[in-house]
């Protein structure tokens, strides 16, 4: 944990009073100008605070207003709780990554995310400016989760805020972050949404009902990590080496590494159904997540992380290479 995240959030612990579910003026003031500086957003904007970007993905299609005989698209291959918010509003789900398959459905939301979890796909400002077009021609919202935007290896990724995708103008749009994967906050539950200043202050007004309130030391907390760039770069230090020893022994093992050229993930397969690679991986003490939680599309992939320590990445490369 960075040492002035951690005195933020002790400095802000006598807090006995009901924190603002807006945030205060000065987290606000600190979300839009990261927003500004580090997503290229120009106009404008709407921004709030949320209980980490997890609960966000799977409310939003609730706190929109989805139901039945509502469509939500969401890329192919995914994390999985965008299907879940879908199916806890009640609405119907359609994995696409092409919009113009999608039909003549009554589309209410259209889920992007780049960098992918978990493929570590980018997505060009030419791609989300284009889902933007195509949503707004049908009065849906474009919900772009950013949550590894910060972390770009072999790209640079591009946040739908950003003046080449919207040109300043939010109408329709949100981009879901975390502080999690930034700044090591993953244990206090600190992520944000930003865009559309309207459907903002809806998202708002459902939320102070719902008790969807961030603690003011957490908010003291983000408040420091955005407003400090040394602690990323050094934990971006830290995920590259890991990156760099697992790639390379993966491929030495006989792997073929696809998309990965952002985010905290290699997207891998051995052109075997997954649960092989799995049991193959597990038998040298090595955890993967399968494809097949994705979608049905990556029944022959496998994600693996760069989470584990330096010791236990080292351990894994070793197995990997022996």
């Amino acid at each position: 944990m960075p040492a002035l995240i951690r005195r933020a959030l002790a400095d802000a612990s006598d807090a006995p009073g009901y924190p603002l579910t807006a945030g205060t003026p000065a987290l606000r003031a600190a979300i839009a100008g990261w927003l500004a500086r580090s997503c290229g957003a120009s106009g404008e904007l709407g921004v709030l605070p949320t209980i980490g970007s997890k609960e966000l993905v799977a409310w939003l299609p609730t706190l929109l207003g989805v139901g039945p005989g509502d469509t939500v698209v969401i890329p192919s291959v995914c994390y999985p709780t965008y299907e879940v918010g879908v199916l806890l509003a009640g609405g119907t789900v359609v994995r696409s990554d092409s919009l113009t398959a999608v039909g003549p459905a009554r589309v209410k939301l259209v889920w992007v995310n780049s960098p992918s979890n978990p493929t570590g796909r980018v997505l060009p400002a030419e791609h989300l400016r284009k889902v933007v077009d195509w949503a707004r021609e049908r009065g849906a919202v474009v919900a772009s989760d950013e949550c590894y935007l910060a972390l770009g290896w072999e790209t640079r990724p591009v946040s739908v805020l950003d003046d080449a995708v919207t040109g300043g103008d939010y109408t329709g749009v949100l981009a879901v972050h975390s502080l999690s994967k930034r700044s090591n906050l993953a244990g206090y539950r600190a992520g944000f949404v930003g865009g559309d200043p309207a459907l903002i202050g809806e998202l708002l007004a459902v939320r102070k009902h719902a008790g969807m309130i961030l603690p003011a030391p957490v908010q003291a907390a983000m408040i420091a990590a955005l407003g400090d760039e040394t602690h990323v770069d050094e934990q971006r230090e830290r995920y590259a080496a890991r990156r760099d020893t697992l790639r390379t022994a993966l491929v030495k093992a006989g792997f073929e590494i696809t998309h990965s050229e952002a985010g905290l993930y290699l997207w891998a397969t051995r052109g075997e159904e997954c649960w092989q690679t799995v049991d193959w991986l597990a038998e040298r003490g090595i955890l993967a997540a399968p494809g097949a939680f994705y979608g049905p599309a990556a029944a022959q992939q496998v994600r693996i992380a760069l989470t584990a320590t330096d010791e236990r990445v080292a351990a894994a490369v070793t197995r990997l290479t022996t």
